[in-house]
């Protein structure tokens, strides 16, 4: 009996929405795209730029394998159904599941879930709909955009600064990074003061801070002003107003990508990178003691959207738990660029509490999933109230101000207050027209600060609030940066955990040079625009071709001009010929790090490594023990190491450091006789074993050393 054919994009999904859907479903994964542009062509595009942009795909190597066993699995089904992610990229990977399976795009194949529970995927599999091709080629475009802009600009850089890469949105993040050192370097630091009065009541002490003199706000600049002032606090202190108000706190919107990503970073001091890959293993499904039960909804958002079915189970469950005065409203706010019809990041399933499932996670899988499930959970319940008290403080023309709250109803905090700090500050009990008698003034010098550098939830935040990119791709872009050496993040102290992008010379480098020619384009407004003109696309209200037209006809004069003007940045001369070609030996930044090579490449090939950089044993000459020819030393993803010069005619590697001998004790093995031998383990501590290892296991256990032996 032929069954029905249901493609996802995860294998961890598979299993999960297979036992869903009963023995007459087979679901198969495509793991992730099947096909992407091609490198051929014209530069290497894939593009055929002289004939309306024609996209040329090809299936990726390593999914050629996948699409053959998916033909198989299409050839003896009943039916396909489409069942990538609920984006554009999931749209697109339908697509080009439909075209390499000669599915018919006019069918109703394409099945939408945004969480992968049991209810969710029957809904689904109810309401098949047609592939949204205007998503299709909104994903089609940015992926253009991208090619077209990466491949050129990252070519010029390597070409002129030997700078790795660039990119559409990518660049658009370093000149933020930059923009914010350069601040900080044109900063001028200003004094000024401030003017406070320590009064103390009814053993209760609080401070009021001066904020008008003679009716106006005071600027004091110096301390002999603060001085001046001081000397003018001679007269009695007078309690001339008391103002009472209350005042109501809502709580924050349920998570999208971009809010969880930032809350994540400074609360759990998760990487955006971190906060995507544990956040999808939730979505896909978590064993729950035998059951796969995805644990929250899609985890790539831009909606607070609550859908009106899990509203009234929370309402219910926080009635239930914390009372019927508890039960909030829905607050929802999606901004322009909002994609599609999703629904915040919650769980799946509020009655599944973060301690019921503790025993089934991991801890950051709990971490995690515990703010999001509190973060929803008070996003549903009502305002904390707060009474608050001000007071206006007048000593002759002086005016102090003082403040004061209490919480009188906790509301959402009686979920969220381990992650929202509040504070209690109360004031005394006082009176209009009361006279304080127990009053100090004091004065504070401070210093005006630079703009603080970018945290990752800072960068996030502020990538999203001018609209470049998508909060889906912030992940990437982060981690982009890092790996070609652009900025780094560096502690802000030692003590400290907060972590700052510090921008490296080639990043800033490549900064400048992509202002100097292509400010029109790489720039905060012009990227925000491009993510506009793709978001009407995916509506069916503009024409991808003639877009791409318009871009192009700006960025590739652009292009011409920087490899014209450009000068190309000098290499380091090392100082030493080459000894294959007699060229000039310079230093290069590789993907390990500093190395020396031929100025002649790519004609001639030599390399070594930089000899500061290498440890003594490395400095002195090698030969391959087994065809005679000079070893060299190359690094890897693991560190440096010895290989012959004639590779690949012999690949002999050796590693770099030499191993201990080992020492001969004078003792005797007690479990097969031979003798014990003292040896570096590979954390580089001593201990004893037996000389007859691998044959005898045996390691003798030492007393741990006291404070007196150490």
């Amino acid at each position: 009996m032929k069954k029905h054919l249901v493609i996802v994009e995860s294998p961890s999904k598979s299993k999960t929405i297979e036992k869903y859907l009963g023995k007459e479903y087979r679901v198969v994964s495509s793991k992730g795209h099947v096909c992407d542009l091609a490198t051929s062509g014209k530069e290497g595009l894939g593009i055929d730029v002289d004939h309306d942009f024609e996209p040329k795909y090809k299936i990726s190597k390593e999914k050629k394998e996948i699409v053959k066993e998916l033909k198989e699995y299409a050839s003896k089904a009943q039916d396909i159904y489409l069942a990538s992610d609920p984006d554009r990229e999931g749209e697109a990977i339908a697509w080009h599941l439909a075209r390499v399976l000669d599915l018919n795009t006019e069918d109703n194949n394409r099945i939408v879930f945004h969480e992968i529970t049991k209810p969710a995927i029957l809904e689904a599999m109810k309401e098949p709909r047609k592939i949204d091709m205007d998503l299709v080629k909104s994903q089609e475009t940015r992926r253009m955009l991208d090619r077209i802009i990466g491949f050129k600009l990252s070519k010029l850089l390597q070409n002129k600064i030997q700078s790795k890469s660039a990119g559409r949105v990518q660049s658009v993040a370093l000149k933020l990074i930059v923009d914010r050192e350069n601040e900080i370097k044109a900063f001028k630091q200003e004094e000024y003061w401030t003017i406070h009065a320590q009064c103390k009541k009814q053993n209760k002490a609080f401070e009021a801070d001066l904020v008008k003199v003679e009716g106006k706000k005071p600027k004091i600049k110096n301390e002999e002003e603060a001085k001046a002032l001081l000397e003018r606090c001679n007269g009695e202190y007078i309690v001339s107003s008391i103002s009472k108000k209350q005042k109501k706190k809502q709580p924050k919107l349920p998570f999208t990508t971009s809010t969880m990503q930032q809350e994540a970073s400074t609360k759990l001091g998760f990487g955006a990178k971190k906060t995507m890959s544990v956040a999808q293993k939730m979505y896909e499904g978590i064993d729950l003691g035998g059951n796969m039960e995805g644990l929250i909804t899609y985890m790539r958002s831009d909606s607070t959207r609550l859908s009106d079915i899990f509203v009234s189970d929370a309402k219910e469950f926080i009635t239930n738990t914390y009372g019927k005065e508890y039960v909030g409203h829905v607050h929802q706010k999606n901004g322009k660029n909002t994609q599609d019809a999703h629904e915040a990041i919650r769980p799946t399933n509020i009655n599944r509490t973060p301690e019921s499932i503790k025993d089934h996670l991991t801890n950051d899988q709990y971490r995690l999933y515990s703010l999001i499930y509190a973060r929803t959970l008070a996003s549903l319940m009502k305002d904390a109230v707060y009474d608050v008290t001000s007071v206006k403080i007048t000593n002759n023309d002086l005016e102090f101000s003082a403040s004061g709250q209490t919480m009188t109803f906790d509301g959402y905090y009686k979920v969220y207050s381990k992650y929202e700090k509040q504070s209690d500050a109360l004031l005394p009990k006082m009176e209009e027209n009361e006279v304080l008698k127990n009053v100090t003034p004091t004065s504070k010098q401070h210093f005006t600060e630079p703009p603080a550098r970018y945290t990752e939830a800072r960068l996030i935040k502020d990538l999203e609030e001018k609209s470049i990119g998508r909060p889906s791709t912030y992940a990437t872009i982060i981690d982009t940066l890092q790996k070609r050496g652009y900025a780094s993040l560096e502690k802000t102290s030692e003590t400290s955990k907060t972590k700052v992008f510090i921008p490296s010379e080639q990043g800033i480098l490549t900064n400048e040079k992509l202002q100097q020619y292509f400010s029109s384009v790489i720039n905060v407004e012009y990227t925000a625009d491009m993510e506009k003109t793709l978001d009407e696309i995916a509506e069916g209200n503009e024409d991808s071709v003639s877009y791409m037209h318009k871009f192009y006809d700006k960025f590739a004069p652009l292009v011409e001009d920087a490899y014209e003007k450009m000068p190309k940045k000098e290499l380091e001369r090392v100082g030493r010929t080459c000894p294959e070609c007699g060229g000039e030996l310079v230093y290069r930044n590789g993907r390990f790090g500093k190395f020396i090579s031929c100025i002649n490449f790519p004609t001639c090939r030599y390399t070594e490594n930089d000899e500061e950089e290498l440890p003594e044993e490395a400095k002195e000459e090698k030969i391959c023990p087994n065809c005679g020819a000079k070893m060299v030393i190359k690094r890897g993803r693991y560190g440096q190491f010895w290989a012959c010069s004639n590779y690949p005619e012999c690949k002999t590697i050796e590693s770099l450091k030499k191993k201990a001998k080992p020492e001969p004790t004078g003792e005797i093995c007690p479990e097969c006789g031979h003798e014990l031998v003292r040896r570096k383990s590979r954390f580089g501590t001593t201990f004893i074993g037996c000389s007859n290892y691998p044959k005898c296991h045996y390691i003798k256990k030492e007393p741990k050393k006291t404070e007196e032996d150490k």
